[in-house]
């Protein structure tokens, strides 16, 4: 893997980030500010990229599992763990959403800062597109991931999931109450051509 010469400061953590893998940006920090973990919960953070919510969640989290399905996500991941001393608490898994994941295994927050823009990945593509390309309507990877996660929380688990208003941030809503959880918006922002929306979904 090349050298990793681009990083990002947040808080007191530094984050290298790998050319290959998505750079921290305004969804990221809204993300981040409306981040809150539980003492002692158990955390998932899905396209965990450099690893940027899983570092901010072990301050308080007992553990937290990392999962990209970009290798290079992964290996940037682990370095920032070990860089800002978090590696007693962080596990990372290479895979395809909960692929790598037991079914059962219940963690009381699951985050996932999705690809949510209606672009299509071409074959042979940088893994860096699988960022952010979320198919013809954006949904493609969100529906998939609303449609599995109520097998991966804990009896009073939720959710935190981002995306844009590209991708019908009320059909998210739709398809999380589907699967009987309760979802809201908690925040929104604009961006550039789009406004970036976070939703929390949860069992109570």
């Amino acid at each position: 893997m090349p050298s990793l010469d681009r990083s990002v400061t947040f808080r007191k953590y530094r984050f290298l980030v790998d050319p290959e893998v998505y750079f921290p940006a305004e969804d990221t920090f809204l993300f981040a500010d409306h981040l809150s973990v539980g003492l002692n919960e158990t955390v998932m953070d899905m396209g965990t990229g450099c690893g940027f919510f899983a570092i901010l969640s072990a301050e308080k989290a007992s553990d937290v599992l990392a999962v990209d399905i970009n290798p290079r996500a992964v290996a940037c991941t682990r370095k920032n763990v070990v860089q800002n001393s978090v590696g007693t608490k962080v596990e990372t898994f290479v895979g395809d959403l909960f692929n790598p994941i037991r079914s059962g295994v219940g963690f009381d927050l699951i985050l996932f800062n999705a690809p949510y823009l209606p672009v299509e990945v071409d074959e042979g593509d940088a893994w860096i597109q699988m960022a952010w390309a979320g198919g013809s309507d954006g949904r493609c990877v969100i529906e998939r991931f609303i449609d599995q996660v109520p097998n991966y929380l804990s009896k009073e688990g939720r959710v935190l999931l981002m995306q844009s208003t590209l991708s019908s941030p009320e059909a998210t809503l739709r398809r999380f109450k589907k699967q009987g959880l309760n979802p809201r918006i908690i925040a929104e922002e604009h961006c550039f051509f789009e406004k970036i929306a976070l939703i929390e979904a949860s069992r109570k």
